[in-house]
């Protein structure tokens, strides 16, 4: 039996308690009298923004579908209410690339990568899961020419309604909300014109979310302009640090935190989670909160590495952590759905900390409290301002509709950072009320749910197998008729896109290989690199030797790249430093240690042509690296000092067509 709650048995007209407090406390009202507050629209996870579930499809079976199940699955772990993920743009968005359904104007393919899937399974999972979808980026040719997507509105609409039309035509997906976003600003005549278009086609019950981003200028235009009011059902900011604006409430529109968290997951990330999921509804009257991201399932030495509700990022061995955030979701989607109302009566206790309370009309209450403290809740952004938070009695008084409630299930997660043991989502002896009141003793560091809702479960399976690394010797040929996916297991892409492609001219050894097929750079707010580039392997590798077959499809000015010692992805991806071995359609070579090309090491003629087969070896071992071409050393240099340990990589020079196969890597 714990020994923080305690309750009166009125048979006996007597206090038990198992721990003693010498503080009063205070009471705290909990009433539907007067009114109940906002409706409440879920809590979720994002994939994307960009490629942050990259790796979860590599995952063997059990592991996949285990990680799943933590996710989505209904009173069993993090039992998501909202999927967001992002329309693929070809473009780097933050920790890589995800394909467009429209890599050129006249293409359109609704099969690539790997979101369609994950949206399927979280259906499989939770029929009534929503579904929000945001791009993050945009093809070039979106543009025509500029590095914006809103110059020809129109076009941009047309490309996104494509994108949802092809969702359930293709996935039977109802796409229930599309985010609009961008770094610099909002386009109100595009958000008219998008609401034209899926209005025009039938989708009338897609909503929009608007900004996506800041809550301001977007608040004031909506209330200046009824036609964009009547266009935007929802505000969403991210990382609002748990505040909104007057303006917002006044629009009476739903406010959500869109995307927000993106914050390591230990223990002090699941207390930031907890504070804020919190607190964005009594600070913010927030009734949504989406965690950027939903998954860790990219290399950890990506920018934001371990950012997500879990960590899956090993699918080579399948090992996955179901980290803290996880158990600190379950406290509040286990125990409400989208269409509960927030009681009026929420806040913060008197001695930090604060509860939520919410019911779905029809006698079911559920209570979350959390007391996190500052220096075990700071999320990565932005910064938190200085509070207290101390042990105290809180008592609650039930009135209105749920003064008759007898008895209450209590769950609780307690963190203990001086022990560094730390108790998550644990099912505790219900807790007794008498007239409608219950008393706490709440600790630092704590969650609390109490509610009628009896179904909550901690899911469990047997432990994954053990953290390994990257194995050292790794190879693919590409050699897969009917892939799952478009990618090839464990590339992540950083800049354009390498997708499986059948060479249907070519019936021999190299019928099935891997093509980059990204010709034009893309719109994004992230910094793309002049080069396409995707990265493999191990970061800590140092010693290696990369083997690939290279096919140049640019006549004038082609030229592609086997790299070890990769140092940087991401957004950071344009300052890349390495190893890099480059052969071009003119004849040339050149070795950098930079992926721009700037840092030259060594340069030649190698006799590579387009439109032929050839295959570049690079060994680096020590400070020493060399390179051949078709079997002939072509080249050695000494003195390569800078990375000391990075990925291996396939790249092109430019945004062209280029194809790889029979990649190899040996790692000592």
């Amino acid at each position: 039996m714990d020994q923080r709650v305690f309750w009166v048995f009125a048979s006996a007209v007597c206090l038990l308690s198992l721990t003693l407090h010498s503080s009063s406390g205070q009471t705290y009202p909990l009433t539907d009298d007067g009114g109940l507050g906002r409706v409440f629209d879920g809590i979720g996870g994002l994939s994307g923004g960009g490629a942050t579930s990259r790796l979860l499809v590599n995952y063997a079976e059990p592991y996949r579908s285990q990680i799943l199940d933590y996710l989505f699955k209904p009173n069993f772990g993090a039992s998501l209410h909202i999927l967001k993920v992002e329309i693929g743009g070809d473009a780097q968005t933050t920790d890589g690339t995800e394909a467009s359904h429209m890599h050129y104007e006249n293409d359109e393919n609704y099969f690539r990568g790997y979101e369609w899937w994950l949206m399927k399974e979280a259906k499989k999972r939770n029929p009534n899961i929503t579904l929000i979808a945001l791009p993050w980026a945009f093809p070039g040719w979106v543009g025509r020419g500029k590095n914006w997507p809103y110059d020809f509105p129109d076009v941009t609409a047309a490309y996104v309604v494509n994108w949802v039309i092809g969702a359930k035509k293709y996935h039977d997906l109802d796409i229930q909300y599309i985010g609009i976003w961008n770094e610099r600003t909002f386009d109100s005549k595009y958000i008219k014109l998008l609401r034209y278009t899926l209005d025009k086609t039938g989708l009338e019950s897609v909503r929009i979310v608007a900004s996506d981003n800041l809550w301001e200028p977007i608040t004031v235009s909506l209330m200046l302009d009824p036609e964009l009011s009547s266009a935007v059902d929802v505000i969403g900011a991210h990382y609002p640090g748990t505040t909104t604006v007057p303006q917002a409430l006044t629009t009476k529109k739903k406010l959500w935190s869109s995307e927000d968290y993106s914050t390591f997951n230990n223990e002090v990330g699941g207390g930031c989670w907890a504070r804020i999921l919190n607190q964005n509804y009594v600070n913010g009257q927030m009734t949504a909160t989406i965690s950027w991201n939903l998954v860790a399932s990219y290399y950890e030495e990506l920018p934001f590495g371990r950012d997500g509700l879990m960590t899956a990022q090993e699918p080579w061995s399948g090992n996955y952590v179901v980290e803290s955030p996880i158990w600190i979701t379950a406290h509040s989607t286990q125990f409400t759905q989208p269409g509960w109302t927030y009681l009026q009566t929420v806040g913060h206790f008197a001695q930090g900390g604060s509860y939520v309370a919410l019911t779905d009309g029809y006698g079911n209450l559920t209570v979350v409290i959390e007391t996190m403290t500052h220096d075990h809740s700071i999320c990565i952004r932005p910064p938190l301002p200085p509070f207290n938070v101390t042990s105290q009695n809180a008592t609650f008084q039930l009135k209105g509709s749920f003064a008759s409630i007898k008895e209450l299930q209590v769950w609780r997660s307690h963190f203990d950072f001086k022990a560094k043991k730390h108790s998550l989502f644990e099912k505790l002896p219900p807790v007794k009320l008498v007239d409608g009141s219950f008393t706490l003793n709440l600790a630092e560091d704590e969650v609390y749910t109490l509610t009628t809702i009896r179904t909550g479960q901690k899911g469990s399976f047997p432990e994954p197998p053990p953290s390994a690394r990257f194995p050292k010797a790794y190879k693919d040929n590409f050699d897969i008729r009917n892939p799952p996916f478009s990618e090839a297991p464990n590339f992540a892409d950083q800049t354009g896109v390498f997708e499986y492609y059948i060479n249907l001219t070519d019936p021999g050894p190299h019928a099935f290989t891997l093509r980059q097929v990204v010709m034009e750079r893309p719109i994004t707010w992230a910094t793309d690199a002049d080069q396409t580039i995707s990265v493999v392997g191990d970061y800590q590798w140092q010693d290696m030797v990369v083997t690939c077959d290279v096919f140049m499809e640019n006549v004038k000015s082609g030229g592609v790249f086997v790299a070890a010692r990769v140092d940087k992805g991401g957004q950071s991806v344009r300052s890349a430093m390495g190893v890099f071995f480059w052969v071009f359609a003119d004849g040339s070579y050149k070795v950098t240690n930079d992926l721009a090309g700037q840092s030259v090491l060594a340069e030649g003629l190698s006799g590579t042509r387009p439109f032929d087969w050839h295959n570049l070896s690079l060994s680096v071992k020590g400070q020493s690296a060399s390179g051949m071409v078709d079997g002939r050393q072509l080249w050695k240099v000494t003195g390569v000092s800078s990375p000391k340990n990075g990925w291996a990589a396939i790249g092109t020079h430019s945004f062209e067509l280029a194809q790889f196969d029979n990649f190899n890597v040996l790692a000592e």
